[in-house]
C-alpha cells in the first residue's frame, strides 16, 4: 500500500495510562498503515520523567523549538498517593507546565462538534474557543506553612541591591501563604497569541479577569491587552468585523451562559484550566475537545485536554475492555500532521488529516460511539464498542475515504 511521506518529524511525547494504551491503538490503525510516519519520540510516562529526573520532559521541549511542531499524549502530574503507588523518588512537576512555561505559549483549546450531540446549554450553537495563558500563576507558585504567630511579608529586591517590602498579614496563628508571579513580557505574547488567533478564526475576543481585587497583578493583564489592541489591533479587527473587549470573570462567566457561543474567551493560566474543562463538559464531553499550544515564534504542540482515564486503566489491567473515548488522542494527532502538512508544504498529509477528521466524526453520526458520548446522543439507537472496536469503525470510513479519492 502506498503511504504518504513525511519530509520533517513531528515530536511524539507518550503518556500514562489508558492514554498511553489509546496512542498506540491510534498509531497502529489509523496513521501507520497510511502514513510513512516520522516522529522523533519521547517517554513522558511518569516512571521515564521520574528515572531522568525529568529532563526527558525539558529536552522534548527543546525537541518543539526545533522541529516547531508537537503532539503529546496525556501525563500525571503526581500527587503523594501517585509516588507511592508508582514507588517514584519524590513529587514532579506539570509536564504541561513545563512545556508551556519552555516554549512560552498560549493554549487555545475548543470543542469537538457534532450534529447528534447538542451542548447543555441549549443556545449554545457554535464552539467556544478558550485561549489559557500558559505562564505563572498557581502552576508556579510557593508555598510557605506558618507554624505561628508573626509577620508575613512581601519582599523584592531589586539588581542595584534596593529592597521593597510589604506586609502580607500580621499571623495570630498558623496559617498558610501562596506567592505567584508573572510577566509582562509573556502576558504581552498571550495577548499578541489571542489577538491573532482571532483574527484567523474571523472570531471575536474576549478576555477576563477579577482587577477589581487583584488591582495591580489582574490589572497588569488588563492594561496589556488593552495597550497592544489599541496600538496593533484595532483597525485589524475593525476591518474583520470582530471586536475585542474586557470584562469581569464573573460577568463573563453570565454572558458566556447567554451566548450562543462562536468567540475566544481569553482567561489567565487557573482560570483558563478551569473554564475549558466547564465549557468542553458543556459541549459533551473532555473527550471532544481540541488543544494546541501555541509559542510566539510559530511552534506548535497538540494535547488531548483530559486526564489518562485512570479509572479504565485499572479496568483494562484487569484484563476487562472498556469503551474509553478516544476522539480527542485522534484530533491531536491530526492537528499535529495537519500542521506539519501546512509548514512543509504537504498537500497529501494535509488532506489524510482532514479524512481522518471526517471518519472520526461520521462514525459518531452514524450511531457508533464510546459509553460517554451515547449517554448524550439524540440519535434513537446507537452502539458502543470498545476502544478497539469504535477505532476499527472509525478505520473502515477512512479507508474508504482514501480509496475513494484515489
Amino acid at each position: 500500500m502506498y503511504k504518504i511521506s513525511m519530509s520533517n518529524p513531528v515530536v511524539e511525547m507518550d503518556g500514562d495510562e489508558m492514554t498511553r494504551v489509546i496512542w498506540q491503538m491510534v498509531k497502529d490503525e489509523l496513521l501507520c498503515p497510511f502514513i510513512d510516519l516520522k516522529t522523533e519520540y519521547y517517554d513522558l510516562g511518569l516512571i521515564n520523567r521520574d528515572e531522568t529526573g525529568d529532563a526527558v520532559t525539558f529536552a522534548a521541549a527543546e525537541a518543539i523549538k526545533e522541529h516547531r511542531v508537537g503532539v503529546k499524549c496525556a501525563t500525571i502530574t503526581p500527587n503523594a498517593q501517585r509516588v507511592e503507588e508508582y514507588g517514584l523518588r519524590g513529587l514532579l512537576p506539570s509536564p504541561n507546565a513545563t512545556i508551556r512555561a519552555a516554549l512560552d505559549g498560549t493554549v487555545f483549546r475548543s470543542p469537538i462538534m457534532t450534529r447528534c450531540i447538542s451542548p447543555a446549554v441549549k443556545n449554545w450553537k457554535k464552539p467556544i474557543t478558550i485561549a489559557r495563558h500558559a505562564y505563572g500563576d498557581v502552576y508556579k507558585n510557593t508555598e510557605y506553612r506558618v507554624p505561628g504567630p508573626g509577620r508575613a511579608e512581601l519582599l523584592f529586591t531589586g539588581e542595584d541591591g534596593a529592597v521593597s517590602r510589604q506586609k502580607l498579614y500580621d499571623f495570630e496563628g498558623a496559617g498558610v501563604i501562596q506567592g505567584i508571579y508573572n510577566k509582562d513580557s509573556s502576558i504581552e505574547s498571550f495577548a499578541r497569541a489571542c489577538f491573532e488567533y482571532a483574527l484567523s478564526q474571523g472570531q471575536d475576543l474576549w478576555f477576563s479577569s477579577k482587577d477589581t481585587i487583584s488591582k495591580t497583578y489582574d490589572g497588569a493583564f488588563r492594561d496589556i491587552f488593552e495597550r497592544l489592541f489599541q496600538a496593533e489591533y484595532a483597525d485589524r479587527f475593525a476591518a474583520a468585523g470582530i471586536t475585542y473587549f474586557y470584562t469581569l470573570i464573573d460577568d463573563a462567566v453570565a454572558r458566556v451562559i447567554r451566548s450562543e457561543g462562536g468567540f475566544v474567551w481569553a482567561c489567565k493560566n487557573y482560570d483558563g484550566d478551569v473554564m475549558s474543562d466547564m465549557v468542553s463538559t458543556a459541549f459533551g464531553s473532555l473527550a471532544m475537545m481540541t488543544s494546541v499550544l501555541v509559542s510566539p515564534d510559530g511552534c506548535y504542540e497538540y494535547e488531548a485536554a483530559h486526564g489518562t482515564v485512570t479509572r479504565h486503566w485499572y479496568r483494562y489491567r484487569r484484563g476487562e475492555k472498556t469503551s474509553t473515548n478516544p476522539v480527542a488522542t485522534m484530533f491531536a494527532w491530526t492537528g499535529a500532521l495537519r500542521k506539519r502538512g501546512q509548514l512543509d508544504e504537504n498537500a497529501a498529509l494535509i488532506r489524510f488529516a482532514d479524512k481522518l477528521d471526517r471518519a472520526c466524526l461520521e462514525t459518531i453520526e452514524s450511531g457508533v460511539m464510546t459509553q460517554d458520548l451515547a449517554a448524550l446522543c439524540s440519535l434513537d439507537a446507537t452502539e458502543t464498542p470498545d476502544t478497539a472496536g469504535f477505532i476499527a469503525a472509525v478505520r473502515k470510513r477512512l479507508e474508504n475515504a482514501l480509496d475513494s479519492s484515489v
